[in-house]
C-alpha cells in the first residue's frame, strides 16, 4: 500500500508541513527509516534525531521544527502513529472454511474460518468472520464474537464467552479451574469445584501464555477494550474495568476487582479480594497488598524477610511520617535546652 501525506491527513486529521503528495509506503524509527517511510517524534528525547532522519515524513507535536523532511503535526504523535501503521498494515482476509481435519460439533457462521485440527465442542457458537487457527480447543457451549481472532493452540474451555473483534495470542487458556482448595485436618487438599465461567467483552487483546481462570461460583468477568500482556495470570471471581491495560507477568488473585482505564506494569502483583479504584496506574514489580481506593499513581517494593521480620519492619514504615514528627519535636526540645545552657 502506498498514501500520500495529504490523504493521511484526509483520513485522520492534523497539519501538513512541506510536501502533501509525499509518498508513504511504511513506518519507520527516526533513527532507521528511510525514503518512503513516516516517522514519529513521540518523546522529546529523541528531537535531536529531526536534524538527520533520512525519513520521507514524520509525525509530531506541534510547534513544527526545521528539518529536512514533511511533517504531520498532531497533539499526539504516538497515537495517530498507531492508526497509521494500522492502515498501512490491514490484517490478512482470511478464506471462509472449515479446514477437514477440525471436528465440529457446534455452530459455525459460514463466514468464519477454521484451521486444521480445531475441536469445536457441542452447543459452542462461532460468529461470522471469526478466525481459529490451527489446534486451538474450544469447550462446550463456548461463544465467540463476531470478527475474533484466535492464533494457534488457544484453549477455551466449556461455557466461556468471548465478545468481537477480540484477539487471543497462542498459548492463552481461558476458563481453566481457579486455584481453589480446602485443606484437611492432615494438611490434605480438597478440590472445591469451580462452577463459574469466564466473560469476555468486546475488542479485548489477550497476549501468548496467558491465563484467565473461571469463577468458582460467581464469574471471572473482563470487561470491554481491555488489553493484556503476555504470561499474565488472572485468578477466578477477578473482574478487570473497561480499557484497563496490564504489561507482561502480572499475577491478580482470585476475587480481585479492578477498576476501568487502569494501566498496571510488568511484573506487578495483586492479592486478592481487593479493589482498585478508577483510573490506578500500578507501577513495575509493585505488590499491591491492600485496596486503592482513590485514582493516581502507586508503586514500591520491600526485599523479602522472614514474615515475621517483614510484618514488624513494614508495621514501622507505615509509622515513619509520625516517628518523623517526633524527632523533629525533640530536636527542637534539645536546642532549647542548649540555649538555656
Amino acid at each position: 500500500m502506498v498514501l500520500r501525506l495529504d490523504q493521511i491527513v484526509a483520513r485522520f486529521g492534523g497539519e501538513i508541513v512541506g510536501a502533501g503528495d509525499t509518498a508513504i509506503e511504511r513506518i519507520g524509527t527516526l533513527e532507521n527509516a528511510g525514503p518512503g517511510e513516516l516517522a514519529f517524534l513521540a518523546n522529546p528525547k529523541y528531537r535531536h534525531q529531526l536534524a538527520t532522519t533520512r525519513a520521507a515524513a514524520v509525525i509530531m507535536a506541534p510547534p513544527a521544527v526545521e528539518g529536512p523532511v514533511a511533517a504531520i503535526l498532531t497533539p499526539q504523535p504516538y497515537l495517530y502513529y498507531a492508526r497509521v501503521a494500522q492502515w498501512l498494515n490491514p490484517l490478512p482476509v482470511p478464506v471462509p472454511g472449515i479446514h477437514p481435519s477440525a471436528v465440529v460439533e457446534g455452530a459455525v457462521a459460514p463466514s468464519a474460518s477454521i484451521g486444521p485440527n480445531v475441536w469445536i465442542g457441542p452447543a459452542a457458537r462461532i460468529g461470522a468472520d471469526v478466525v481459529i487457527a490451527a489446534n486451538c480447543s474450544i469447550g462446550a457451549g463456548v461463544e465467540i464474537g463476531a470478527g475474533s481472532r484466535l492464533a494457534a493452540n488457544v484453549a477455551i474451555y466449556s461455557g466461556s464467552r468471548l465478545g468481537a473483534r477480540c484477539l487471543v495470542h497462542s498459548g492463552a487458556v481461558i476458563g481453566a479451574d481457579g486455584f481453589g482448595f480446602a485443606r484437611e485436618a492432615d494438611g490434605a487438599w480438597v478440590k472445591i469445584p469451580q462452577v463459574g465461567r469466564v466473560l469476555i467483552g468486546d475488542d479485548v487483546e489477550i497476549g501468548a501464555g496467558t491465563t484467565i481462570d473461571r469463577g468458582a461460583l460467581g464469574d471471572t468477568v473482563i470487561a470491554d477494550g481491555v488489553k493484556l500482556d503476555n504470561q499474565i495470570q488472572v485468578g477466578h471471581n477477578v473482574r478487570i474495568g473497561v480499557h484497563t491495560a496490564m504489561a507482561g507477568c502480572v499475577g491478580i488473585a482470585g476475587s480481585a476487582v479492578i477498576g476501568a482505564r487502569c494501566t498496571v506494569g510488568g511484573g506487578a502483583v495483586i492479592l486478592g479480594h481487593l479493589q482498585i479504584a478508577d483510573d490506578v496506574d500500578v507501577a513495575a514489580g509493585t505488590l499491591v497488598a491492600k485496596s486503592i481506593r482513590n485514582a493516581g499513581s502507586f508503586s514500591g517494593a520491600v526485599p523479602f524477610l522472614e514474615h515475621g521480620d517483614w510484618l514488624k519492619n513494614f508495621s514501622r514504615l507505615r509509622h515513619l511520617d509520625a516517628m518523623a514528627d517526633k524527632i523533629r519535636a525533640l530536636e527542637q526540645r534539645l536546642a532549647a535546652l542548649e540555649k538555656k545552657s
